[in-house]
C-alpha cells in the first residue's frame, strides 16, 4: 500500500511540475485558421468546427494553444486577400491557410488564385507570422487539365517560399457521403474529425516550432 501511494504522489508531483512548466511558457500559442467554409465550419456548431477540434487535440497532446477561426463561407482566394488586416490585427504566432476550394467551384483561374494566395503568404511572411499551407484539390467535373494546374498551385507556393504544406485539407473526406453534409461539399462532425486526424501531425511540427521561434 505504501508504495502504491509512493507511486501516487511521485506522478502528482510530475504532473504538478508539468504545468509549472506550461505556465512559465506564458500565454498559449495564437494559431489562426484562415480560411474559407471548411474552416468556418458550414453548417455546425462552433465546438465541431475545425480551428475548435484542432484546438482541442493539440491542447490534448500537451501544447498549450488556442486556433482562432478566421474561416468565412464563400470566400476566395480574393476574398480572404482583402481581409488580411484583421489576421495581422490578431496578431498570430503562426496562420494555417486554407483558402482556393471556392476558387475551384467557380472554375476560377488558378493563376489568379496562386496570384492572391501568394499576396497573403508574402504579406504574413512580411510580419514575420509563419504559415502552414493547406492544398486542394479543383472538382473533377472542371476537367483533367484544369485540375492539375489548380493543384499545382499549392505544391508551387510551398516550394517557393519554404512553407509546411499539408498536400490535401480533405483527404479521406472528399466524395465521401459518411463524411460529408447532404451538400457532399461540406464536411460533417465525423469528417472534420478525420480532417484534424490527418492534419495532426503537421500541425503539431509547426506548433512545436512556433514555440522554438518564440524563445
Amino acid at each position: 500500500m505504501a508504495k502504491s501511494l509512493w507511486s501516487i504522489l511521485v506522478c502528482s508531483i510530475v504532473l504538478l511540475a508539468g504545468v509549472g512548466v506550461s505556465s512559465a511558457q506564458g500565454k498559449p500559442l495564437r494559431i489562426v485558421a484562415f480560411g474559407d467554409s471548411l474552416t468556418a465550419g458550414y453548417g455546425l456548431s462552433a465546438q465541431d468546427a475545425f480551428p475548435a477540434m484542432l484546438e482541442r487535440e493539440l491542447r490534448a497532446s500537451g501544447m498549450a494553444v488556442e486556433v482562432l477561426n478566421f474561416g468565412i463561407s464563400g470566400d476566395t482566394s480574393m476574398g480572404g486577400r482583402s481581409r488580411l488586416d484583421p489576421v495581422l490585427a490578431a496578431k498570430p504566432d503562426g496562420v494555417i491557410l486554407e483558402l482556393g476550394a471556392n476558387d475551384g467551384l467557380r472554375g476560377l483561374d488558378p493563376a489568379l488564385m496562386e496570384a492572391n494566395l501568394e499576396a497573403i503568404i508574402t504579406e504574413l511572411q512580411k510580419h514575420d507570422i509563419p504559415i502552414l499551407l493547406t492544398g486542394m484539390r479543383a472538382i473533377l467535373g472542371m476537367g483533367k487539365r484544369y485540375g492539375d494546374e489548380f493543384a499545382k498551385v499549392f505544391s508551387r507556393l510551398a516550394q517557393k517560399y519554404n512553407l509546411p504544406l499539408y498536400p490535401f485539407f480533405l483527404e479521406g473526406v472528399a466524395g465521401n457521403p459518411a463524411l460529408n453534409l447532404p451538400d457532399m461539399l461540406h464536411p460533417n462532425p465525423g469528417g472534420v474529425r478525420i480532417i484534424v486526424q490527418g492534419i495532426l501531425p503537421t500541425a503539431k511540427t509547426f506548433a512545436a516550432n512556433l514555440v522554438k521561434k518564440n524563445k
